[in-house]
């Protein structure tokens, strides 16, 4: 059971860490870490019903995005947000056009043009407040999405043609979530297939 905090807990507490020392130490380590203003915060396990949406999601976002310019990945690959210093693995991001990696590391990209993060007891506050506002740095994000795992609820953020963040919620079943950057919509009911709360 994960532990219920507001914050990612701090790995390494003994000075600040370079990016360079953080992406050696994430090469030989077996667990996640983020990286931000030279702390680095190890991050959580993940439940059932998290698992569950990330599967669903997942599948169906490969399937949509097949055959177009944009590409989903799952929460190992490392993002780095170079405005603010960030490195993390969101639950899924989706990168279109052109793949752009950091270049002191190949595994690690930049420039999502969406983020869904797969809202947990232990990460939900962070995620709703100083993750969203460090994402909101991406100069190509036009989306960014929550999904409960504890309840059907979904909050989808897109930039309008104001460049203002506009809140799209969903909290049924009989719903969908609009991907407004990607040109299509997916079930609540797809999202949420074979969950229980």
């Amino acid at each position: 059971m994960d532990e219920i905090v507001n914050e990612p807990v701090i790995a390494y507490q003994k000075r600040h860490y370079t990016v360079e020392e953080y992406l050696e130490m994430e090469k030989a380590s077996t667990e996640k870490h983020e990286y931000f203003l030279g702390e680095i915060f190890a991050m959580s396990g993940a439940a059932f019903n998290h698992n569950l949406i990330f599967s669903n999601v997942f599948g169906v976002l490969a399937h949509k995005l097949k055959g177009s310019k944009c590409i989903p990945f799952g929460s190992d690959m490392r993002m780095h947000v170079p405005e603010n210093t960030l490195f993390t693995y969101p639950d899924i991001s989706i990168y279109c056009n052109e793949i752009k990696h950091l270049n002191e590391d190949e595994d690690t990209i930049l420039q999502p043009t969406v983020i869904i993060e797969i809202l947990s007891p232990s990460t939900k506050n962070y995620d709703k407040g100083k993750k969203f506002n460090l994402y909101k740095d991406i100069p190509s994000l036009k989306e960014y999405i929550m999904i409960d795992s504890e309840s059907v609820s979904v909050e989808a953020y897109y930039i309008d043609e104001e460049k203002n963040w506009v809140l799209n919620q969903q909290k049924e079943l009989s719903k969908a979530l609009t991907f407004v950057s990607m040109g299509f919509n997916v079930a609540l009911s797809d999202i949420y297939y074979y969950v229980t709360f």
